[in-house]
């Protein structure tokens, strides 16, 4: 578990927090933290304490504002909760930065070797057993210098007032004045495929079989809906391949070679013809990602969805949760 105040360690590598520490660091970065101290290939980072965001707030002088508009808020009326949480993602991406938050987050992303990074929201409420928060806030890619990163961070707190997730919070009864967010970066993966996988078949709700989901480029493309990705039934004790459905993919999301400012930092790129139709996955390395998924399963003792990559000729798990129902 990982310990200090929260003056002087706003920041804590993956290797020392675990899957009890969504307290401080939210459930992605505690659950990046437990795969990274069972040996799973995780790609290198740290978190941003929840501390941080909460000093953040109280320091602005944002909580009592923040508070006063969500109160008496009926989340079912979109026409006024659109505007509020607007208002709101404004106020905390728009304060000033204070020089106590730059300072540590430079210092651990140099410490890490710098470069582009993902930087991902993590919140006290999310990624749990009994509820995911799944998509509700930010995500930034190839994030590249130390000034973006602080930035990204401050937008990832703003990002936790986003309507769905206001709305999900109330539904399912969290408190939304002590939800804090830690924030994950994390050294990104430069995917030439990618994907998502179910240690449990999410249609059948069967436990023998494992779903897998893969696309070329960047796993964005298929979370955002945009690219149907290939899907790949595995036997979860053989890793025997039982069924596959193969999707032709035009396009995919890469990094932008130079971008800079506020432009985006991935592309979309036509995949080459030679390969748009080619499975994503040959069964061997379908029943290695299986192996692995049965190892997180295992450790975690429930089901899991993991996101996972492929580069440089090898699998990293850059996330893993317990698999939630997300029907609202």
């Amino acid at each position: 578990m990982a310990n200090g105040d929260s003056e002087g360690n706003l920041t804590v590598p993956f290797g020392t927090i675990g899957k009890d520490d969504a307290y401080l660091a939210g459930g992605k970065g505690a659950n990046l933290g437990e795969l990274t101290r069972a040996g799973v290939r995780v790609p290198p980072g740290f978190v941003i304490r929840c501390d941080a965001y909460f000093r953040f707030i109280d320091g602005a002088g944002l909580r009592s504002r923040i508070d006063r508009l969500l109160a008496g808020l009926d989340p079912n009326d979109r026409a006024k909760l659109d505007p509020v949480a607007r208002e709101v993602k404004q106020l905390i991406a728009g304060a000033p930065t204070p020089a106590w938050l730059v300072s540590p987050i430079a210092t651990a992303y140099e410490k890490m070797g710098a470069g582009a990074v993902a930087v991902r929201s993590s919140a006290t409420a999310e990624d749990l057993a009994e509820a995911s928060f799944a998509g509700q806030q930010s995500t930034y890619l190839n994030v590249d210098g130390a000034a973006e990163v602080v930035r990204a961070v401050q937008n990832c707190w703003a990002s936790l007032f986003e309507p769905q997730a206001i709305f999900y919070r109330a539904r399912v009864g969290f408190d939304q004045s002590n939800v804090g967010m830690g924030v994950v970066v994390q050294r990104m993966v430069q995917a030439e495929r990618s994907g998502v996988m179910f240690t449990i078949n999410p249609v059948t709700n069967d436990g023998s079989s494992m779903v897998i989901e893969a696309v070329f480029g960047l796993g964005e493309a298929a979370v955002s809906g945009v690219v149907t990705p290939d899907m790949y039934v595995v036997d979860k004790a053989s890793g025997v391949v039982l069924d596959r459905h193969v999707a032709g993919q035009e396009r995919e999301l890469v990094r932008r070679p130079s971008a800079t400012g506020d432009e985006e930092q991935c592309q979309w790129a036509p995949v080459p013809f030679e390969r748009r139709f080619r499975p994503k996955l040959s069964d061997e390395e379908a029943g290695e990602l299986a192996a692995t998924g049965r190892r997180i399963e295992e450790h975690f003792g429930c089901p899991q969805d993991i996101e996972w990559a492929w580069e440089n000729e090898s699998f990293w798990i850059v996330q893993s949760r317990p698999v939630t129902s997300r029907g609202l």
